[in-house]
């Protein structure tokens, strides 16, 4: 089978042998993935990573012990927890220090014409929806993370920075709970897929809004995010970091003790919200590009230029 192989900065296509299915795990053709702001900092160095990336994934399971995915669409969660040690007993496997992540740690990703996930991480796609639309299911699901870790009541002023492919999925996102949410960007035709979904957008000015939300979300991917976000955020507000960032991120400590500013860390959601979320968003603006698995290095290229969006490998 072809498999996407990164390996110091180069992005090939090779041939590799179908992964063996493990008791427990179902065995699924791939149609389409998403590449992620994620993949290309691996690609960049990010975790020291070689190997197979790839975790935004629609697929058919082809083999399996449990009927009811054969033959069905699916998306994965991407951790594989160890199921045995106290944060798995905690039910929070995503943390647990003997997982392995898909298309990150220790398990070859979703780019590539057949992969393997256990049974228990997989969730049938609606058969009304697309798989275009499907395959933003992970990042609608890191998106949603975000209610479950800070409670914001409905109204809240939240302010999103970043107008990339995870800021305009949390905007939106954070819009329907019913925040008041302002997005704030440097693409007006970004913003505007924001804006047309009902969201508040702002061109971003050469200075930002100072002390001016009690809560700040960092979807810039930018090494400075972090700092601009600290700035708006009130005394005692709540910053949450989604950010993804290959090297050090500047941090002046002294207006996050001073103004006792709570940092949040933010990563990977659960499917269910996302999937009954997917419905509502804006999504078919965002795809920037399609390119079969063969053209992989084309499509990193692509979706690593500047302003682009989401970029799809397909298996035909």
């Amino acid at each position: 089978m072809r498999a996407v192989h990164l390996e110091n900065g180069t992005v090939s296509v090779r041939r590799a042998a179908m992964p063996r299915r493990p008791d427990g795990f179902s065995r699924i053709r791939l149609i389409a993935a998403g590449i992620c702001n994620t993949d290309l900092e691996l690609m960049r160095g990010y975790y020291g990573f070689r190997g197979r990336p790839g975790h935004e994934f629609v697929g058919e399971v082809v083999e399996s012990a449990d009927s009811q995915f054969i033959g069905r669409r699916v998306v994965g969660e991407i951790n594989l927890p160890c199921g045995q040690c106290d944060w798995c007993a905690r039910d929070l496997g995503r943390h647990c220090p003997r997982r392995t992540v898909l298309g990150i740690v220790r398990h070859p990703g979703a780019f590539a014409d057949f992969l393997t996930l256990p049974d228990r991480n997989l969730h049938l796609v609606p058969r009304s929806m697309s798989t275009e639309r499907a395959v933003f299911t992970e990042p609608v699901a890191a998106a949603c993370e975000i209610l479950e870790q800070v409670h914001i009541p409905r109204g809240q002023r939240v302010a999103v920075l970043g107008d990339g492919k995870l800021g305009l999925l949390i905007a939106q996102v954070l819009h329907l709970h019913g925040a008041h949410t302002i997005l704030y960007g440097r693409h007006e035709s970004k913003l505007r897929i924001a804006r047309d979904a009902g969201v508040e957008t702002v061109l971003a000015p050469k200075r930002m809004p100072r002390a001016d939300f009690h809560f700040v979300v960092d979807a810039t991917g930018s090494p400075s995010g972090l700092m601009t976000a600290v700035g708006m955020a009130r005394p005692r507000g709540v910053v949450v970091m989604k950010s993804t960032v290959h090297g050090s991120v500047p941090l002046d400590a002294a207006p996050v003790i001073v103004n006792e500013i709570s940092l949040v860390g933010s990563r990977c959601g659960r499917f269910e919200p996302a999937l009954r979320l997917l419905p509502k968003l804006n999504l078919d603006p965002m795809i920037a590009a399609r390119f079969p698995l063969d053209h992989a290095p084309e499509a990193f290229a692509e979706a690593s230029r500047s302003g682009v969006l989401k970029v799809l490998l397909t298996a035909d």
